[in-house]
């Protein structure tokens, strides 16, 4: 089954599933986009780094003590909760997409689903970005490929939580053998979208980014990338 084909699923399902597909979604994007400014306006963890690098790009040396002395321990630790919540309400959105991909019922509920297995899900995602980050650290297309190699990973977590994380990055490369492009072709084939969506956050300004279009663009290339994983395993219904 080609992109075009998985994107036509995607629409179908979402005609299907909606208006319901609709307001989980926007609940998911309210979620994440108020845990992403969260994360960001704590004081002393990434507005700290923000000011260490704005300084040192204006030539000026910041030096450590400026680190020591705009870091805040509990802005510190607060980022760093939501830097471990974030990924797990990622991983509930995949699980809904993946019902709904499959004929199943969705609900409000799957967005929590990553949280009855916290530890793993976490773990997964760590190891993930740490082996992405290695691969990037010899080049910026190493990297990239490495990303491509473990995107499955999550939705084989999903489908056998008991396995382990280094299980489901093993499995996730066997089944990327040779389906990276096809994977990589089809997140291009919303580009548009993208674009589209950045256009208009920036001509609406509030104090947090609107995404609007992402009210549809979520729910399709969720199923869209759900659908992929499904044509992986033999198990697409759409």
């Amino acid at each position: 089954m080609s992109g075009s084909e998985l994107k036509a699923g995607a629409r179908k399902l979402i005609k299907e599933n909606s208006p319901k597909i609709f307001i989980i979604s926007l609940v998911f994007i309210v979620i994440t986009s108020l845990m992403s400014e969260l994360e960001f306006r704590m004081p002393g963890s990434i507005a700290t780094y923000d000011l260490f690098v704005e300084r040192l790009a204006t030539g000026e040396l910041p030096g450590l003590n400026m680190l020591i002395t705009e870091f805040r321990p509990l802005g510190a630790a607060l980022a760093f909760i939501l830097f471990m919540i974030m990924p797990i309400i990622e991983i509930g959105y995949m699980s809904y997409c993946l019902k709904i991909t499959r004929g199943l019922t969705g609900d409000f509920k799957d967005i929590l689903n990553g949280f009855s297995f916290f530890l793993k899900a976490f773990v997964l995602t760590l190891l993930t970005r740490l082996f992405i980050l290695l691969w990037s650290l010899l080049l910026i297309v190493p990297g990239i490929v490495a990303s491509y190699r473990y995107r499955q990973a999550f939705y084989i977590f999903l489908d056998s939580p008991e396995k382990s994380a280094l299980q489901c990055i093993r499995e996730s490369k066997q089944f990327m053998n040779g389906n990276k492009l096809d994977l990589f072709l089809l997140d291009i084939s919303f580009i548009g979208w993208y674009i589209l969506d950045v256009i208009v956050i920036m001509m609406i300004p509030t104090p947090f980014a609107l995404p609007i279009i992402s009210i549809w663009l979520t729910p399709y290339t969720g199923l869209a990338c759900a659908s992929f994983y499904d044509r992986l395993v033999g198990r697409l219904v759409c």
